[in-house]
């Protein structure tokens, strides 16, 4: 059977029965209106209003539509709507799964599929990132000549995983990730829908929490531990999923962490200070705590490029280059496989030599510059490509470092009101050392010593 034919059989299949179907499944919004979150794409005269034809008279735009964004932001659930409000034949393929091959039977079957009476088709490809060059390369005779509409989806930066000539024909969307608010919008139209619970149990305000923080924003995972918990409360008869229920079902303790509390900011603060403190397993106790409690990966990467800088600084100058490698990391992988990364790059500096000589002298440097004492740049410093510069006596007298032995040519960089002062005072731990010993011989220099 053609993929698109089994697509629109199994399409069929799920509104014909949909208590057979998962919890997620049964829950997909079938009109934009439904649609939770991505606000930002769905107010009125927006891209995707825009697409479905909404206040122009008809569907209009390119025909080929990238979604980016994170797991369970709803990427399919999009792609799903827009063809229904565009009464066109949906077809959902998976790069993973699907090759050159299948995409070419789904092309040809639409082909013939538009130049009949029937419906035009939505080809919907998942982790497009997967594929190849030569793989998207096929795609770009279907997307010119519009015999298919195609809405791609990468969790993947696609301007460094899609090519270029796709991209070029392509209008990219970019999903931000669920709030707590939309998914506990989700969850309790679940509970209470038709298609969803149907009320057939209530979730207690605890168990509600420890859904959000386990769901990180992913609303799929939110609406299938949600039915692992209601399956398991029915299956005790009790009319309500309990924390302890849902904790058995989905096998996850609650942590005691309230993202937008206290605690947010007292586990992060408490990580900083254990790595500042080189107690890496205390380090590795509140990065875990962080991780369970759905803290966003890219937040816990962002402060350890800032403790990189601050606390471990030139005493290892290859410490942020760490913190920066995991954050890219971790931002094209996602959880669960980031922590890993985390954990290496948290261990990484809490182990590394400590030094905030760096974070001293900007803060030093930005406090005379607060205070007035910023003077002229001295002339010789200033620059001399533009006619009329000489006259100025601008860049007269420099001294090109690279003309004199070693390098390093006496005369006076910073302004009258700072020359001389001292902001940058290294230390003699690890790598740091090494840079005293040079400042020192440095300063000799440049004073003309």
């Amino acid at each position: 059977m053609e993929p698109d034919l089994f697509t629109a059989a199994a399409e069929d299949r799920q509104e014909r029965e949909p208590g057979n179907s998962p919890l997620a499944v049964r829950m997909r919004p079938r009109v934009l209106d439904e649609v939770v979150g991505q606000q930002h794409l769905l107010k009125q005269g927006a891209p995707l209003r825009r697409l479905v034809g909404e206040g122009s008279g008809g569907p209009a735009g390119p025909s080929s539509v990238i979604l980016w964004g994170p797991p369970g932001t709803g990427k399919t659930t999009l792609a799903y709507v827009v063809s229904k409000a565009t009464n066109k034949r949906f077809v959902e393929l998976s790069a993973i799964t699907a090759g050159v091959k299948e995409v070419r039977a789904v092309i040809e079957s639409a082909k013939r599929q538009s130049g009949g009476y029937d419906r035009e088709t939505v080809l919907f490809l998942d982790e497009i990132h997967r594929f190849s060059k030569a793989q998207q390369d096929s795609l770009l005779p279907a997307v010119e000549n519009r015999w298919v509409t195609l809405i791609a989806a990468t969790t993947e930066n696609p301007y460094f995983s899609i090519i270029s000539p796709l991209l070029s024909r392509s209008l990219l969307l970019t999903l931000e990730p669920l709030t707590d608010d939309d998914l506990r919008g989700v969850l309790r139209r679940a509970l209470t829908h038709e298609r969803g619970l149907a009320g057939a149990v209530t979730l207690p305000a605890d168990a509600e929490a420890h859904l959000l923080r386990i769901a990180g924003g992913d609303a799929r995972r939110a609406l299938t531990a949600l039915e692992a918990g209601a399956g398991s409360a029915i299956a005790k008869g009790e009319g309500e999923i309990t924390l302890s229920t849902l904790e058995e079902s989905v096998d996850r303790a609650a942590v005691k962490y309230d993202r937008d509390g206290d605690q947010h900011y007292d586990v992060a603060s408490a990580l900083i200070k254990s790595i500042r403190g080189s107690d890496v397993d205390a380090t590795l106790h509140y990065l875990a705590r962080m991780i369970e409690a759905g803290e966003d990966p890219r937040f816990i990467a962002r402060r350890l490029m800032i403790s990189a800088s601050e606390d471990v600084g030139m005493a290892d100058p290859t410490a942020l280059q760490t913190a920066v490698a995991a954050a890219q990391a971790v931002a094209l992988i996602g959880f669960p496989e980031a922590r890993i990364i985390l954990a290496q790059a948290a261990i990484a500096l809490a182990l590394a030599p400590k030094s905030n000589a760096a974070y001293m002298a900007i803060d030093a440097a930005l406090a005379d510059v607060r205070k007035g004492l910023a003077g002229p740049v001295p002339p010789h410093l200033r620059d001399g490509h533009y006619k009329g510069a000489a006259k100025l006596g601008h860049a007269q007298g420099y001294q090109y470092p690279h003309d004199v032995p070693g390098a390093i040519a006496a005369q006076q960089y910073a302004p009258d009101e700072v020359h001389g002062r001292r902001y940058y005072e290294p230390t003699r731990y690890g790598a740091e050392a090494r840079y005293a010993d040079i400042l020192d011989r440095v300063r000799e220099r440049l004073s003309g010593e």
